[in-house]
């Protein structure tokens, strides 16, 4: 059995004092370094916003639209996100106490200005993979570990992907290493990835076990 971790988003951007922080973001990160030191995994993989300036899930590039609000991108329904996660900046590193060292694989995602792309495996439209399935298809992966930021957008898109892609393979969510932008759509959006077939489980279940 091949174990993995993947960690989504784990940013400045969606920590505390970043540009579309998310509540608490910053709390995974000890779940994240205790889950990678615990030895149970045999592959850690880190997910990464990486957008161009003018991407166009930014409201700046919308005028008249606001922050948060559904507007239209290449002709399709599209949250308007405030600049964050771009190629380059503080906002888009890993959060600083992250352990990177522990890390085998970075997976970049959302570089193309025409799509948003909320899942570390393709683009929103489903059309554009980032390659990481076949990378973890290459590594036998049998079982993988999700968690990180935010609960109801990038990780649930990732853990409903992965469960798509990745046939046969174990797809756990770490509930108490994600957090999310909104209580309710927090909710839905377990319930949605339960639905899928993921489980839910704690990062106490996993270290009692390593």
């Amino acid at each position: 059995m091949t174990k993995a971790l993947l960690l989504i988003d784990i940013q400045n951007g969606f920590c505390p004092g970043g540009n579309l922080p998310v509540a608490e973001g910053d709390q995974v990160v000890a779940v994240a370094n205790a889950l990678m030191e615990s030895g149970h995994y045999d592959l850690v993989v880190a997910s990464q916003d990486w957008h161009p300036a003018n991407h166009g899930s930014f409201a700046s590039q919308h005028p008249g639209r606001k922050m948060f609000e559904l507007g239209e991108l290449s002709g399709k329904p599209q949250m308007m996100w405030p600049d964050h996660c771009i190629q380059g900046t503080d906002d888009a590193e890993f959060h600083p106490d992250l352990d990177l060292a522990r890390i085998d694989h970075i997976q970049k995602k959302g570089l193309n200005p025409e799509v948003d792309s909320y899942s570390a495996f393709r683009d929103n439209d489903q059309a554009a993979l980032t390659g990481l399935s076949d990378w973890l298809k290459d590594k036998g992966v049998t079982q993988l570990d999700v968690m990180g930021l935010a609960t109801d957008y990038c990780v649930k898109f990732s853990v409903i992907d992965a469960l798509e892609m990745l046939p046969g393979v174990e797809v756990r969510l770490v509930a108490d290493g994600s957090r999310g932008i909104d209580p309710q759509t927090v909710q839905a959006a377990l319930s949605d990835m339960q639905a899928h077939g993921a489980r839910l489980i704690t990062s106490a279940s996993v270290l009692g076990n390593a």
